[in-house]
């Protein structure tokens, strides 16, 4: 049977079980939006306001299934807008392919119009980067490039399709079968050496990372840690990966790190850190372990090597997958349990605050939502310093999930929302979004709307670029500049997109307001009165400033 490429690129990734696909048209790929036309119900484009959001999207599809997020835009502008969520998903070692439009093969190299070489672009942005120059490759390239997304570290693959290519007639049988990719199991004797260690630890620490957990890995690794009484640190934005209502779990490593987690991993003998790949945030700007050689004894686990002793020297290195490592995992004893009380004991301290100076106080607003939130809830945010309130005062279940980007990127959280909503319309979808960071993405109200994937969005509303402020006011206080924001009027925007939506003004509103919101079929925007000397939650606008003056700068 004779077919086009775009034919054969949609047929195949149907064979690999791909249901949705986010994008922006262009007319370099006509002949693969051509080819979606009559996969409705199967595989489905999802229509996008611009390509940074369908990027987004798919990056949080992959990191919140474990699936691929498929991203599809047109040649040049489309690439480059759509950039942001290549390297999104790599730092958030999140699975995706992104597809992009490319310039006739007769044309390359003279820059045509819109031309880019892909692989310069997204070389070091993407964990593999190929350009499918004839029609007879794509089954071999697509899945090639489906197993360099889930093999290893997860990571984002670019396929660039030049249009002559996607227009070309071939019998060639698409791909029927979806992949099957085995984790790497750990080796017998460095399992040994690594419990070894653990057992014979003082002050032993439990640190994980990663999206590619399975229910059942997550089970067993948080059996492990309680049988063994390991106090257990999640990464930057990985804190939906562990029970955080176990008694040994203590906390996130991330920004604006909490004075306890600090602590913890200077003052471990021993850590076991499991699918870590010790980002900056992770480790307070590389300062809690000594590089290259720690002065805690590393067991670091991975299913990619080129993670193994990337920065770190481990005392064992071991090559194995996250949930292939857990379910081999034996229970450990030692003399620590006062070590993980201590430890749980500052954790459930750090979720307490006092009353913050702002019309809605969101201590008291975040306390609220862990009491009201479903069990399955799945929680968004992008970039700033509003997101210390998803990431360090709620709590996160079994089966509840984050969806926060590692690379902290701005805009994130209302894409991440929307594809959440797709992924599980009957599940409570809430996004935390800065008033600066909501406008990053906006527009994708509308396709909420068009998809019937509506969240609840909370602006946390102060007027200012928080994060920048807040670094201004401690380097050059009391100057501001390029800082305060004039806004929109929030509630009437969403409400043009159709979506319900509340001024709220005071911190009593709140509980009243975010009832409608979820029971709202429509999704809701609140607007949060949210003061810019409530900055952070424990140092007001001008407490920064006037420190910064006393130290002289």
């Amino acid at each position: 049977m004779m077919r086009n490429g775009g034919q054969i690129l949609v047929q195949s990734l149907l064979g690999l079980g791909a249901t949705k696909a986010f994008g922006v048209p262009g007319e370099s790929y006509l002949a693969v939006l051509d080819a979606l036309h009559d996969t409705a119900g199967r595989l489905d484009y999802v229509l996008c306001r611009q390509e940074g959001g369908a990027a987004f999207m798919a990056a949080a599809w992959g990191k919140l299934t474990g699936s691929p997020g498929i991203c599809m835009v047109t040649r040049g502008p489309g690439a480059t807008n759509a950039a942001i969520g290549v390297h999104t998903a790599m730092q958030d070692s999140a699975p995706m392919i992104l597809f992009v439009g490319q310039v006739g093969t007769d044309m390359r190299g003279r820059e045509a119009f819109q031309e880019l070489d892909y692989r310069a672009v997204f070389g070091t942005m993407a964990k593999w980067v190929v350009e499918v120059d004839r029609v007879e490759r794509i089954p071999e390239l697509l899945s090639r490039a489906w197993t360099v997304a889930l093999s290893g570290r997860p990571g984002p693959v670019v396929m660039a399709l030049p249009e002559d290519m996607l227009t070309s007639l071939s019998d060639v049988a698409p791909l029927t079968a979806p992949l099957q990719i085995a984790e790497p199991a750990p080796e017998a004797g460095a399992l040994a050496k690594a419990l070894a260690l653990l057992a014979a630890a003082e002050r032993p620490l439990l640190m994980l990372g990663g999206c590619n957990w399975t229910p059942a890995g997550r089970t067993a690794l948080q059996a492990f840690a309680e049988a063994s009484d390991l106090p257990t640190l999640a990464a930057f934005r990985y804190q939906d990966q562990f029970d955080n209502h176990s008694p040994v779990y203590a906390g996130e490593a991330g920004v604006g790190m909490p004075p306890h987690v600090k602590r913890l991993i200077r003052e471990a003998d021993v850590i076991l850190a499991l699918n870590l790949r010790f980002g900056e945030m992770t480790t307070d700007g590389y300062t809690l372990l000594d590089v290259p050689t720690p002065k805690q004894t590393l067991i670091h686990v991975h299913a990619s090597d080129a993670e193994l002793g990337k920065i770190y020297r481990p005392a064992i290195g071991l090559q194995a997958g996250p949930n292939a490592f857990a379910a081999a995992l034996r229970p450990v004893t030692g003399s620590w349990s006062g070590w993980r009380e201590a430890a749980r004991a500052d954790y459930l301290a750090s979720l307490q605050l006092g009353p913050l100076p702002s019309p809605v106080d969101m201590g008291v607003c975040t306390a609220h939502l862990r009491d009201v939130l479903p069990a399955d809830a799945i929680v968004t945010n992008g970039a700033g310093n509003f997101a210390v309130w998803p990431n360090k005062f709620l709590q996160y279940g079994p089966r509840s999930r984050l969806l926060a980007p590692q690379s902290g990127a701005m805009g994130y959280g209302v894409p991440a929302a929307i594809a959440a909503k797709v992924a599980h319309p009957d599940r409570l979808v809430v996004c935390f979004a800065g008033d600066g960071d909501f406008q990053m993405t906006s527009q994708e109200l509308a396709t909420a709307k068009q998809a019937n994937a509506q969240p609840v969005i909370l602006i946390l509303n102060n007027g200012i670029y928080g994060t920048i402020r807040a670094h201004q006011e401690r380097e050059f206080p009391a100057r501001v500049s390029g800082t305060d924001m004039v806004n929109p009027d929030f509630v009437a925007l969403a409400q043009a997109y159709g979506f319900h939506a509340e001024r709220v003004e005071t911190t009593e509103d709140f509980p009243a307001a975010f009832a409608r919101a979820i029971a709202s079929p429509s999704g809701a925007v609140l607007d949060l009165a949210i003061s810019a000397e409530a900055l952070t939650p424990r140092a007001s606008l001008g407490e920064i400033r006037a420190a910064a003056q006393k130290a002289g700068r």
